[in-house]
């Protein structure tokens, strides 16, 4: 009898754990909001991304919580506001250009959906800390095999300041090729260890690429392939378009592992640029206003897609949602309750009914930078509903925008909206308060 109750109680629980989906986060790296045929290029072909949104709900609002990478990141794994876990600016190699540090405290991602019995796996760039506390198996991540650092100086020598930041867990690897090629590999490979386990847990994979990142340096066939297919593309343009390219046919191959390895059917993905293009590169946002590292729309508002084969029908949605929302949505997919002290809110049941009612809510964004251009000081901006308020960087006067009348942000109504400028300012000064009290250097 015991023996029978026994086996009842296993198989409840391993019917339990098998209704949980698999999780998978991918993130890029620098894609602008026009820079995917989806999304309007007439010069690049992504097919493979295409029919990833396709396939799923695209989104036409959705938000990076900061238009560089650190941030949004740290944002996304721990469901805060960047500057609430330690990371309001890029953290660097480089002590004295540091602008962040990951909280101890944070709970990511990753360590929450482990008390929902998944395993985890980090692959690619990671960005968020060189130190023990900050490596991703520390932080939760049970297999780790990435790029510590943040950009790299060379897609193929994976240096960066002549530094070597690849690792396997705790010890360090020197692949050989392309960047793109290796996470791609890496992947497939742990993709098909979880297939071959066929364990009743689930698993969570969180894939960054470091790709369109600079250095602009796709594989020579790409850009040649490029250059013979677009007639008289400017030779900077065509590298951008060659390399992302290339990570767009990287991830038709990760989806494809997906299927092949009968996986496909019950993951749910994420798909997200961690900010927009940048420009000087010859990044396209669409017809947004400025790129990466501005407050303008073109610098936050980014592609993005949620996948769940049989649960997510096909569509485009115009819901505004913000990266550190896929940490209560993807708990809430796990069965999971998020903790009360999370900023994001879960779009789960727009994934699974295509309607939510949008909650009113405030998102503010924040930046904290170096260099002779921001000398550490902060550039921000807030939105709520049609009005956006923007300080695009320290040394700019605060500007509105109504961005139901005026989606290109090319009229400042500061002072004909008054009433409205004062109520956006009193809040985002609120926010300003809260982000101040927490720490974003490492303790002496």
């Amino acid at each position: 009898m015991r023996v029978t109750l026994l086996f009842l109680v296993l198989l409840s629980i391993s019917s339990w754990a098998a209704t949980k989906p698999n999780i998978v986060v991918i993130v890029a790296d620098d894609l602008g909001y026009g820079d995917l045929s989806c999304y309007g290029a007439k010069d690049l072909k992504s097919p493979h991304l295409d029919s990833l949104m396709a396939s799923g709900l695209r989104f036409t609002n959705f938000y990076a919580n900061c238009p560089v990478c650190s941030p949004t990141r740290a944002a996304l794994l721990s469901g805060k506001y960047q500057e609430q876990v330690g990371v309001p600016g890029v953290i660097r190699t480089y002590p004295e250009d540091n602008w962040g540090y990951l909280s101890p405290s944070a709970t990511l991602l990753p360590q929450a959906l482990k008390t929902e019995s998944y395993r985890t796996a980090a692959i690619g760039k990671w960005h968020l800390g060189l130190d023990n506390e900050a490596h991703p198996n520390t932080r939760g991540f049970d297999h780790f095999h990435g790029f510590l650092g943040d950009m790299m100086d060379d897609y193929y020598k994976h240096r960066r300041h002549g530094q070597h930041y690849m690792r396997l867990n705790q010890e360090s690897v020197d692949p050989e090729g392309h960047a793109t090629d290796i996470f791609t590999d890496w992947t497939i490979n742990y993709l098909a260890s979880e297939a071959k386990e066929k364990a009743d847990a689930p698993f969570f994979l969180y894939l960054a690429y470091n790709a369109p990142h600079t250095p602009i340096q796709p594989p020579k066939d790409w850009l040649e392939k490029v250059k013979a297919r677009e007639e008289g593309i400017d030779e900077k343009r065509a590298k951008l378009v060659a390399l992302i390219e290339h990570m767009d046919d990287s991830i038709g191959k990760v989806i494809a592992a997906l299927k092949e390895n009968e996986q496909w059917e019950n993951t749910l993905i994420f798909f997200v640029s961690d900010n927009g293009g940048q420009l000087n590169v010859g990044g396209n946002c669409g017809n947004l206003r400025g790129g990466k590292q501005d407050m303008y729309e073109g610098g936050i508002r980014v592609p993005a897609c949620a996948v769940w084969p049989g649960v997510i029908k096909p569509a485009t949605t115009d819901f505004t949602a913000i990266t550190m929302d896929i940490f209560s949505t993807a708990m809430e997919a796990a069965g999971a309750k998020s903790a009360e002290d999370l900023d994001g809110q879960s779009f789960l049941p727009l994934l699974k009914t295509g309607m939510q009612v949008a909650k009113e809510r405030d998102l503010f964004f924040t930046r904290r930078e170096g260099n002779l251009r921001y000398m550490g000081e902060v550039s921000w901006a807030m939105k709520r509903g049609k009005w956006k308020l923007v300080k695009n960087s320290p040394m700019s006067a605060w500007e509105l925008f109504d961005l139901e009348k005026d989606p290109l942000e090319t009229t400042d109504l500061a002072k004909r909206q008054a009433p409205v400028f004062r109520d956006l300012a009193t809040a985002m000064r609120g926010h300003i308060q809260r982000g101040g009290s927490i720490p974003w250097q490492k303790p002496e």
